[in-house]
Order: C-alpha cells, then structure tokens, then sequence
C-alpha cells in the first residue's frame, strides 16, 4: 500500500522507527494496533460505565449537593 504523506511527517515516522529499532511498516503497525487497543479499551470503560449502576439525574441539585460536600471535605481536610 502506497500512502502520499508531508515530507516532515515521513521525516518524523523515520526517524521514530529507527529509534524503535523497527522498519516504517512495522512501526506504522505498531501505531494502528494501539490505537485500536486505545479504542477497544474505551468502549470497555464507557460500558462498564453504563452498567455501572442505577441512573443519576445530574441537574442544577445534583451538581449543588456535590459542590456542596466538596467544600466540606475541604475545610476538614485541607484536600479535594
């Protein structure tokens, strides 16, 4: 497969796979099998999430009392 790219981002790509060691391929593979592993993780966490647990309402209340008991922890603690 033949992919036209900028001249400094060929330059980029060659210098990192060498620093790796890898041929321009071989790093290129390296890239899109990560980000695949990046999007695989997130629709994981994102589910994980919605099943989580029984649904909030994250209204104007909500968003107060969470204010709220943040302002406590922190006059007790000293942190967030």
């Amino acid at each position: 497969m033949t992919i036209p790219i900028d001249r400094k981002l060929e330059a980029r790509l060659r210098e990192r796979a060498k620093a790796e060691g890898l041929t321009i391929p071989a790093y290129v593979e390296r890239l899109v099998n990560a980000d695949q592993a990046a999007e695989e993780e997130l629709e994981t966490l994102a589910l994980e999430g919605l099943n989580s647990g029984d649904p909030i309402q994250g209204g104007i209340g909500y968003w107060e009392e969470k204010h709220r008991k943040l302002d406590e922890r922190f006059k007790m603690t000293g942190t967030r």
